[in-house]
């Protein structure tokens, strides 16, 4: 990337981004601090799917953000080499930066052995193909393994979705056609816009085959996903993709908690997948070194964190993604929710 476009790259990621973090928190781990054993990466059923996905699924935004592309693609080699299976990502992450990443890891007959998902800004249904196919140009695949409505943060979202001519006729087109198996949307605002998606899908005679949200360990005390539609998603046996286990590194600016017990916290939870954010392999070590060697946390344990955290999540200061915009890539560039361009 040229000096002129990194600086316009960077101007206009900061705007779609404000405040988020682009680097690992103080005191991440350097490479080599944890060591990975040799067990073998859990994997839990995907809702009524039918099919299996390894229990940690690698963020893909945070695969955007290392310098180096072939940084990137170690980072998605190394986490293959260890079980991981469940690859997020998304149209506009880092400009598309991300997905063309992903797709250059998982070429070399690498794409056939994980489950890829990326998710579509567009509530129109011109906008959503037309970004679909720029997703499968730049993962260089003919199909996506899960595509979720992204950003679902609105109330409004959901008539918008399923309305004629909505981002739905897209996506049930475009599944009849192959070009992905499964469908799904997204949101990390309020748990009430979750639950209403849920319902006008109802009323549409829609089923989705996955949701994902924040769970953590800082959620239960502020407009709790996990309290308000995780038991609802079990019940219908929808696959809960949970996000945001560290709070995108900002939990750990408060001490309450070490990276581990958040992430066991996280996975203990009734998820099929909980996706991790991983820019350095030191990062990346420590998951993979909880997620293959570290066990879920029992009930007693994960209570008593939660305790621990009230002190300091009990007005949502610390999850910036549901009292602020600065996670918000559509309140900064609503032009996404219409056009097919970054």
């Amino acid at each position: 990337m040229g000096g002129v476009a990194a600086a316009a790259f960077s101007v206009r990621h900061r705007q779609a981004h404000a405040g988020a973090p682009m680097e690992p928190a103080p005191g991440a781990p350097k490479e080599g601090t944890f060591k990975i054993p040799a067990g073998t990466m859990p994997r839990r059923r995907l809702g009524k799917t039918g099919i299996d996905v390894s229990l940690m699924g690698l963020g893909g935004f945070h695969i955007g953000i290392p310098k180096e592309d072939r940084e990137a693609v170690r980072l998605v080699h190394t986490a293959m080499d260890h079980g991981v299976t469940f690859f997020d990502n998304c149209w506009d992450y880092n400009e598309g930066k991300s997905e063309l990443r992903l797709g250059e890891a998982l070429s070399g007959g690498r794409r056939e052995k994980v489950f890829v998902m990326t998710k579509l800004d567009g509530r129109t249904k011109e906008s959503a193909l037309g970004q679909l196919e720029q997703s499968l140009k730049r993962m260089r695949t003919e199909m996506v393994d899960l595509v979720q409505i992204h950003e679902v943060i609105r109330m409004t979202d959901p008539e918008r979705v399923f309305g004629p001519g909505g981002a739905m006729e897209a996506l049930v087109q475009a599944k009849k056609a192959g070009k992905l198996r499964f469908i799904g949307f997204t949101g990390h605002k309020d748990p009430e816009i979750h639950l209403h998606m849920l319902a006008v899908a109802r009323a549409h005679g829609f089923r989705f085959d996955t949701v994902q949200m924040p769970i953590n360990a800082f959620d239960p005390h502020y407009q709790s996903f996990e309290k308000r539609v995780l038991p609802e998603l079990v019940k219908n046996e929808i696959g809960a993709l949970g996000m945001k286990p560290l709070g995108s590194g900002l939990f750990m600016k408060t001490n309450i908690a070490s990276a581990p017990e958040l992430l066991r916290y996280a996975m203990s939870r009734p998820v099929s997948v909980t996706i991790t954010g991983c820019d350095t392999m030191g990062v990346l070590e420590q998951a993979l070194a909880t997620f293959i060697g570290g066990t879920a946390m029992r009930a007693p344990e994960a209570e008593k964190l939660v305790e621990r955290t009230a002190s300091v999540a009990k007005d949502g200061t610390h999850e910036k993604f549901k009292t602020s915009t600065m996670f918000d890539g559509t309140t900064a560039h609503p032009k996404w929710l219409e056009k097919a361009e970054i």
